[in-house]
């Protein structure tokens, strides 16, 4: 799957450009307003870019943020909607993410709780056999216990079927762990774009005396200076170096707090 130097009216994103491998899980991340329903909605076909273009190839299904569904249908009835809108239908996918989450199927869409109707845009979704999921903040509306749950068994739907999952979240936590990809989106910009454990390895906080200059080579994405001390968040690649300067890793949710530090 690739976009290509997608470009949206009203500067909503700008010159977004990359590339996902089959198979992957995907966590776009971004404040609110950062351009990460926009750039979904591009994905999936429901918002033309103004210059350049999106891939994806095979079927897609999109769950946006608010999941709008008849409230006055019952949630068998959303389901037989959703085989007879669908060319491919898989009703024992579908059925089965409602059984695990205890979904009954006799209420109706109004009746049901934020996190059940969650599951129920999601067993909509898969039913549909995507090779490709979109998810617009899908944890957004559920407990901890179940958002761990979730994502426990969105993984094991990418292992078992090989689908590709893209979700969008502003909360790091909840990414760690479980996305192999991260999208960083600031100001409807891409800061970063990679393979996450890559991103970890090539990060590294170097503190030490004050000083005016980097103590390594590499791109530096946030410098920081106390009175006696500095740091420097630096792409090096982990570069030895010498006392009294540190070095160390940085964690997930430090990476992204600092290049959006250095956007704002």
């Amino acid at each position: 799957m690739s976009v290509v130097a997608a470009d949206v009216s009203k500067w909503a994103l700008r010159n977004v450009s990359f590339e996902l491998p089959p198979g992957s899980v995907t966590a776009m991340v971004g404040a609110n307003g950062s351009g990460k329903s926009t750039l979904l909605n591009v994905l999936a076909g429901h918002l033309p870019p103004d210059w350049g273009h999106s891939s994806i190839a095979g079927r897609v299904a999109y769950v946006p943020q608010h999941k709008p569904m008849y409230k006055s249908f019952k949630v068998a009835d959303v389901l037989q909607f959703g085989r007879r809108m669908n060319d491919v239908w898989d009703e024992e996918r579908a059925d089965g993410w409602l059984t695990r989450f205890k979904v009954p199927r006799r209420l109706q869409i109004g009746d049901l709780s934020g996190g059940q109707r969650t599951h129920v845009t999601l067993a909509l979704a898969l039913g549909a056999r995507p090779d490709v999921l979109l998810l617009d903040e899908p944890l957004a509306e559920l407990d901890p216990l179940a958002r761990q749950k979730v994502m426990r068994e969105l993984l094991t739907e990418v292992n078992d079927n090989g689908m590709t999952l893209i979700f969008s979240t502003h909360v790091v936590a909840e990414i760690g762990g479980v996305a192999d990809r991260l999208l960083l989106l600031s100001n409807g910009r891409l800061l970063v774009n990679g393979d996450t454990d890559e991103l970890l390895e090539e990060h590294v906080l170097y503190t030490g005396p004050h000083a005016s200059k980097s103590p390594v080579e590499g791109p530096v994405v946030l410098a920081k200076h106390g009175k006696s001390q500095s740091s420097y968040l630096v792409r090096s690649g982990g570069a030895r170096i010498d006392e009294p300067w540190t070095a160390r890793y940085v964690t997930l949710e430090e990476l992204v707090v600092a290049h959006l530090e250095r956007a704002a």
